[in-house]
């Protein structure tokens, strides 16, 4: 059922209004499973008449066909007025709606109803100060409450409830009427109605029939029948019982007392009730044997109802309807069973060259099932309405359809079926087909198919006996990774297995075609029984030859030594054969053992256990004594000579001996005990040579951030040939106790001083490669970059180096060699024999000297190249020699700087043109002194700054050129001067007449040569 069902529009209009419920909800309410079901079988089934839709405290609807129970709230209630099916044409007439209260609710207004509100208002005390006819009327309304509450519950219920009259709870009417003074007329029409209703309500539920539904044309079960009568004693019952009640006593007896003219109708109620029971008690005491045997026809299977028939009435004057309603059965069962069948088209894959394309076949067949089935399940007919035929029609179409889907799958199969070329391919897809073959259509078309499926399971095991008779004599056949006889009983088992696969992939169409059964089963045994045969010879000949090797094995010793000392495992290679044939004899469960082996398989564990044992042991001490040093053997000498005593003992025993594990484990610890002595100390004296071997990888000298040499050695590579000499010393100290060496003996001695040489020559290689560094970056042909730096300054003595080419870089470069001779000094002497420490002995070494000499040498070449430099910049010395006011005075009186073989001149006082060409002359100097190179390398390796002495040269040319210039401002300020105190009167010649040189032409000159005239002066002039 979907939620667009006509049928559920009043349900839903009701619904949605009373609790208030919006759409979403309620399609998702009438979308559950199980909600179907019970709409369904309330609108489609006749036995159902009341539909109960309520809401639980967690606020979710749920709907049944019996009234909830422990329900609070409301509940819906759709009820028929007729035992038919609801269809959409009735569905608006057919149905009534109500709203109830839930069980406890009503449980609830009974009780407070009896037992407080009735109790409470009937106590004067309450109700004195109550007006006048106020309690009455609340009485009323109570007793009214409670016989709806009553009422409503016995509907619930199924039962018929007689209303109790509103009048009777006054005590006095009450007292009255039993005395025999019934004058009140209110309380005698209120019993007359009450009389009228109750003859409604029985009347009503008297004129019942259980053969209505068979007049309204429905088709009623056995079943109603017996439950019709038995709701109709009970609520009979509970009539009567109400009658009798003392309420009901009291209003026949007003009536009686007042001769009413209902006083007939009460009794006729009485009797009609009284022959209801009666006849409910008969009807129902006869049909309870009946009922037994009916119940048992409707268990029945209904294929059987017709050969079990137990009467001589002809069945289809009975039985028609339920024939048809089989038959209908038969129909729907059908379109269920084929259903089921082809709804596993949607999990069909298959594989091969064209299974993405067969497969795809499959999936649209499945598609074109899915919409026949759509079509036929939205069909408006009844399905189970045996009268309605149009049903009939959806059915043939739908067989049709479905025929037309198997012819299309039978040639997807024989296609696939035909590309198979095994016989487990073609098994495979029968099982995955399988839920379709056993259709009769799809069955003989496939048959010539299934066939060849018995075909190729027969070649196959014709080819497996072919292939037993033709290998079986072939010992490589069956594996050289295992022993001959168990890989041949494992490539005889795979042949059964081979031969089993096929008659399986027999079984599974077997079913299908049975005619060629006892063929193949044939062909299986004509392999099975060879195989048989093959593997007890096989087993046979294995026994015999295992027992024979476990035999030698057992009497040969544990271990011995070689020609050339060597230890090793006695007859490793044949214990080994032996154990791993009996891993696999033990998977032989039915193989007998000889003695010899079944002596070797019950200790076997402990064999393999001492022979692995052994085996690392042999290898621990073969290590020890291949790897030995020739400083070391001393050492370890008697502990060799120990453990070739206490292995002898171990080759006076052979593998049949008992007892050996213990043995065995003793002389094994102790092998592994000397063992990871001599490991230990190896793996120190390793540690050592790693030490040592990273002094010489270690870089005492280096260069700094602008590639010069940073000094000599640093503290920390001081301090890392410190710590590692201190851990050399402690590691000979751990030897010692694990070569388990005494102090003063020999052997330890020799092995102090080979340790060290080891530490002398790594420190040897540590200053080798330092001195080598320096020689390499002082050699014009290999250094790369400067590695040490000398400036050029200008002092009162002269142009001089800082530090000094001669005795400045010498001093240096002893102290950088000291640094990388006292590297050697820092770890300890590790030889007890020898006396000082490495330094010394190093020192002497001729090629460390030569290298000494070397760069000495290289510092003698480089020192006159710097001297050569400096002597060709004295050329300027005559600006820092000379005295200035002296070479002045010259000027002034001469005109020119006289010769030094001048000894008198004619004075001839200096002009502009004197003054301009000194200024220019100085002025060419400075330029020449400022395109001095700034840093100069000489031989490669020495970087000469020659920043501060042409620093100091134009400080120098400056005060040169300041005092010819000087001597030209003081003239123009003398010139302007006597222009001032003359009061401007006289021109510029008479101006310059009484100064040396004319005003303006000087400070022309003056500007020329770039300098800037005083403020005072320019003063004057504007003036």
């Amino acid at each position: 059922m979907e939620g667009k069902d006509e049928r559920l529009d009043p349900v839903r209009s009701f619904t949605v209004k009373s609790l208030r419920l919006d759409e979403a909800r309620w399609q998702e309410f009438v979308s559950e499973e199980g909600n179907q079901v019970n709409f369904n079988s309330f609108f489609n089934a006749q036995d159902y008449c009341h539909l109960f839709i309520c809401q639980d405290p967690d606020s979710r609807l749920s709907v049944s066909l019996d009234f909830p129970q422990n329900i609070q709230s409301k509940v819906i209630c759709v009820s028929k007025t007729a035992r038919e099916a609801v269809t959409k044409e009735n569905s608006r007439k057919i149905l009534i709606f109500q709203e109830v209260q839930g069980e406890e609710v009503l449980n609830f207004i009974i009780c407070v109803t009896e037992q407080v509100t009735c109790p409470l208002l009937s106590n004067p005390e309450n109700s004195s100060r109550w007006v006048s006819g106020v309690i009455d009327e609340a009485f009323r309304l109570m007793e009214r409450q409670k016989n709806e509450a009553l009422v409503m519950k016995a509907q619930i219920e199924g039962r018929t409830f007689l209303p109790h009259p509103d009048a009777l709870h006054d005590d006095a009417l009450y007292d009255a009427a039993k005395g025999g003074k019934v004058s009140d007329m209110k309380l005698l029409h209120t019993c007359d109605w009450t009389i009228i209703e109750w003859a409604e309500l029985v009347s009503e539920f008297l004129q019942q029939d259980s053969s209505q539904p068979v007049v309204d044309g429905l088709k009623p079960l056995p079943s109603e029948e017996f439950h019709f009568w038995k709701n109709r004693r009970r609520n009979l019952l509970f009539i009567q019982q109400q009658l009798m009640s003392s309420r009901a006593q009291l209003v026949a007896f007003i009536v009686e007392r007042a001769e009413s003219v209902y006083w007939s109708t009460l009794r006729d109620m009485y009797r009609d009730v009284q022959e209801g029971v009666k006849e409910a008690e008969d009807v129902t005491l006869n049909l309870s044997p009946l009922q037994k045997k009916l119940e048992e026809v409707e268990q029945m299977e209904y294929q059987q109802d017709r050969v079990s028939q137990s009467w001589d009435f002809p069945s289809h004057l009975v039985f028609i309807h339920l024939d048809n309603f089989l038959h209908r059965l038969q129909g729907i069962q059908e379109v269920f069973c084929v259903s089921l069948q082809l709804y596993q088209l949607d999990q069909v894959v298959l594989s091969g060259v064209n299974g993405r394309m067969w497969t795809d076949v499959a999936k649209n067949m499945y598609r074109d099932f899915l919409r026949h089935v759509t079509v036929l399940s939205h069909c408006n007919c009844d399905p189970t309405d045996s009268d309605d035929q149009s049903f009939e029609l959806y059915l043939d179409q739908f067989q049709v359809q479905v025929s037309d889907l198997e012819r299309r799958l039978v040639s997807v199969l024989s296609r696939a079926l035909e590309n198979c070329s095994v016989s487990s391919s073609a098994a495979k897809l029968v099982n995955m087909f399988g839920f379709i073959l056993d259709r009769r259509l799809i069955q003989d078309q496939l048959r010539p198919y299934l066939i060849r499926l018995v075909d190729m399971v027969l070649m196959e095991l014709d080819h497996t006996k072919l292939l037993f008779y033709s290998q079986r004599e072939k010992s490589k056949t069956f594996s050289r990774f295992t022993p001959t006889a168990a890989a041949g009983l494992c490539w005889t088992q795979q042949l059964r297995l081979r031969a089993e696969d096929s008659l399986t992939n027999y079984r599974t169409v077997q079913h299908l075609c049975v005619d060629s059964g006892q063929l193949v089963l044939q062909r299986f045994q004509q392999i099975v029984d060879p195989l048989q045969d093959f593997r007890d010879r096989l087993k046979s000949e294995w026994s015999s030859q295992l027992d024979s090797d476990c035999g030698f094995v057992l009497e040969q010793p544990l271990i011995q030594f070689n020609q050339q000392g060597m230890l090793g495992v006695n007859s490793s290679h044949k214990l080994e054969a032996v154990l791993r044939e009996l891993r696999y004899v033990i998977r032989e469960r039915d193989m007998e053992l000889r003695p010899h082996a079944a002596q070797l398989c019950t200790c076997r564990d402990d064999v393999t256990q001492n022979y692995l044992s052994l085996s690392h042991m042999v290898a621990c001490y073969n290590q020890v004594v291949s790897d030995v040093l020739q400083v070391e053997l001393p050492l370890i000498k008697d502990q060799l000579q120990d453990l070739n005593r206490t292995l002898s003992e171990l080759q006076g025993n052979t593998w049949g001996s008992e007892g050996l594990q213990q043995l065995v484990k003793q002389q094994t610890d102790k092998v592994l005990m000397f063992h990871s002595s001599v490991t230990e100390a190896r793996a120190n004296t390793d540690a050592m040579t790693h030490i040592i071997q990273g002094w010489a990888e270690l870089h005492l000298l280096q260069r700094s951030a602008e590639s010069l040499l940073d000094g000599g050695a640093t503290e920390q590579s001081y301090k890392r040939i410190r710590e590692e000499g201190q851990e050399l010393l402690r590691l000979t100290q751990v030897n010692r106790s694990l070569y388990r060496a005494t102090d003063c003996s020999e052997s330890w001695f020799r092995y102090l001083d080979n340790i060290d040489d080891k530490v002398q020559d790594g420190l040897f290689q540590l200053l080798l490669r330092s001195l080598h560094f320096l020689s390499d970056n002082m050699n014009p042909q290999s250094c790369s970059a400067a590695l040490l730096a000398v400036s050029l300054q200008l002092k009162e003595t002269g142009s001089v180096f800082e530090p000094s080419v001669g005795s400045g870089l010498s001093d240096l470069l002893t102290t950088i060699i000291s640094d990388v001779y006292t590297a050697a000094s820092l770890p300890p002497r590790i030889s007890v024999r020898r006396q000082g420490n490495y330094q010394m002995s190093l020192q002497q070494s001729p090629e460390l000297l030569a290298l000494e000499q070397a760069v000495m040498q290289r510092l003698l070449r480089v020192r006159e190249e710097a001297e050569h430099l400096r002597a060709g910049l004295d050329k300027y010395s005559h600006l820092w020699q000379s005295d200035r006011r002296g070479v002045m005075q010259e000027f002034l009186t001469y005109s020119r700087p006289l010769g030094p073989e001048e000894l008198e001149a004619e004075e001839t006082p200096p002009t502009l043109k004197d003054f301009q060409r000194e200024i220019e002359s100085l002025h060419r100097l400075s330029g020449e002194v400022t395109h001095l190179e700034e840093v100069k390398v000489l031989h490669g390796w020495l970087q000469v700054d020659l920043r501060p002495f042409r620093d100091s040269m134009l400080s120098i040319i400056h005060d040169w050129k300041n005092m010819y210039t000087e001597h030209l401002l003081d003239s123009v300020s003398d010139s302007l001067q006597q222009v001032t105190q003359c009061g401007g009167g006289g021109d510029d010649e008479e101006s310059s007449s009484s100064s040396s040189f004319p005003p303006t032409e000087t400070i022309i000159l003056l500007e020329t040569a770039g300098v800037k005239l005083p403020e005072h002066l320019s003063a004057q002039l504007q003036c």
